[in-house]
């Protein structure tokens, strides 16, 4: 019977490229790893490492191998999810994560397909930084991620990213803000106070980038994490703030704040992160299912000249 404790240590050294770095992530000693590594091997009768510069590859045997576990632990991890959330019990349980720079109004439109199941529906949401969220998706402590980006390629955690939707930015403002600063735009935002998303917003970058190629030179008055805390220093005029178009008609309502103009050379993306393969959650199939005609309406409604 092949020992699934070996083929975990194997598949940790073989994504880690080292020994060492497989044994910090699995918090076990180096030996011991090597020792399991060694009786895998004299069970397959192939060597599945060799040593490459300061690191291991893998051998031909090895590849085959880490494909097979790479199946293995999908599958795993799918029946420990579907353990988790209930699937054998008449409630239906969905655990997510929220990205502190998703805008609390997308999150909550975009799990609403999640409630038609009614009171059989349990929602578990978590907000938090996507790096601490994807440990908690690989841990199996949620079943699915929302953020404004996706798993890079290569990494050393494994998953699957869908698009749930895009949108250009829109720059809001409090009344007197906008009355302060009037004429056309973009050019009425140079010099003006400005509230800026986190460093971990995907959009940062390319926010500097636009507003130093139109030479507009805001006064950057605040850096938020958090969206929501974003909105409310700009409901109380302390300076502009961009949010994304779909959303306009739901930022102008609930912080009564006016619409300046669409910025079209950024488009801003959202995405579900899962680490599902083939089992698919009923009510992230929901969400996924509603999302782009979501994008699509609001879009249509949010768009400012």
């Amino acid at each position: 019977m092949l020992n699934y404790k070996h083929l975990h240590y194997f598949h940790a050294v073989a994504t880690h490229g080292t020994v060492a770095q497989a044994a910090e992530r699995l918090h076990v000693t180096a030996q011991a790893i090597s020792m399991q590594l060694q009786l895998l091997e004299e069970q397959l009768g192939e060597p599945l490492l060799r040593k490459k510069g300061r690191g291991l590859e893998l051998t031909k045997a090895g590849k085959t191998v880490y494909r097979y576990a790479e199946q293995i632990f999908s599958l795993g991890n799918e029946l420990e999810q579907a353990v988790r959330r209930g699937m054998f019990s008449e409630t239906e349980t969905l655990r997510v994560g929220i990205s502190d720079m998703i805008p609390k109004v997308m999150a909550f439109r975009l799990l609403q397909p999640a409630r038609e199941a009614g009171l059989a529906m349990r929602l578990i949401c978590r907000e938090g930084r996507f790096d601490d969220l994807m440990l908690d998706l690989t841990a199996h402590k949620i079943d699915l991620v929302i953020s404004d980006k996706g798993l890079p390629t290569g990494g050393a955690i494994r998953g699957y990213t869908q698009l749930l939707g895009s949108s250009t930015l829109t720059v809001f403002g409090h009344p007197e803000l906008c009355r302060a600063w009037p004429g056309g735009f973009p050019g009425r935002l140079k010099n003006v106070p400005f509230l800026l998303p986190g460093p971990d917003a995907t959009i940062q970058s390319q926010l500097h980038s636009w507003l130093e190629e139109h030479n507009l030179k805001p006064i950057i008055v605040g850096e938020f994490d958090d969206d929501a805390l974003l909105k409310s220093f700009a409901r109380a005029g302390t300076g502009f703030i961009v949010a994304p178009t779909v959303l306009g008609e739901a930022v102008r309502s609930e912080y009564g704040l006016e619409a300046v103009g669409t910025i079209d050379a950024i488009v801003e993306h959202f995405y579900a992160i899962s680490v599902e393969r083939k089992e698919r959650h009923p009510a992230v199939r929901r969400i996924l299912e509603q999302a782009g005609a979501l994008f699509q309406k609001e879009g249509e409604e949010g768009r400012v000249e």
